[in-house]
């Protein structure tokens, strides 16, 4: 698909199907995910899949009752990994730099799953304790966002946007 067009097809989707998408489809997206930039290269996030049932019904109590993550076949968790970042930019690096490259990686998984015809929404909303707790992360690493991945069970309408007069601003 032309980017734009992705660009502007992609939607948030909070209803999927419970069937399992094609490991191929997931091999490409983490490849895809692979190669989103990252300050100084250093990739200082971490991604867990998250398959099981149990633990995704736990990440639903995380996130405030957001059912549609127990429905996606895949929810991909994104942790910053602040030490990473530190090696290289110090406490920029810790305070910001990591958060800024595992956003940057979901939005490619975003991208990549709309390319491959597969529906996902941007979760950000969660306890990050009971989320680290759920999957066990180790010290230092911080969940920044989740993204629930698989076929949509809905086609939601097209969300309105502000004009780009009201967005952007010259200086």
């Amino acid at each position: 698909m032309d980017f734009f067009a992705l660009v502007d097809e992609r939607k948030s989707v909070r209803a999927f199907d419970d069937r399992a998408f094609e490991p191929e489809k997931l091999q490409h997206l983490l490849q895809a995910v692979n190669r989103a930039p990252s300050a100084g290269n250093l990739q200082a996030y971490e991604i867990l899949l998250v398959r099981d049932a149990a633990r995704k019904r736990a990440l639903v109590s995380a996130a405030q009752d957001q059912e549609y993550l127990a429905q996606a076949p895949v929810v991909l968790v994104f942790c910053a990994h602040p030490a990473r970042a530190a090696t290289k930019y110090g406490g920029r690096g810790e305070a910001l730099y990591a958060i800024q490259d595992a956003t940057i990686a979901c939005t490619f998984a975003m991208l990549a799953a709309a390319e491959l015809g597969l529906a996902s929404v941007w979760i950000g909303a969660f306890e990050e304790q009971a989320v680290a707790a759920t999957l066990n992360l180790p010290t230092g690493w911080r969940p920044v966002a989740m993204l629930p991945i698989g076929y949509a069970a809905q086609t939601p309408d097209r969300t309105p946007r502000r004009k780009l007069e009201d967005l952007v601003h010259e200086v």
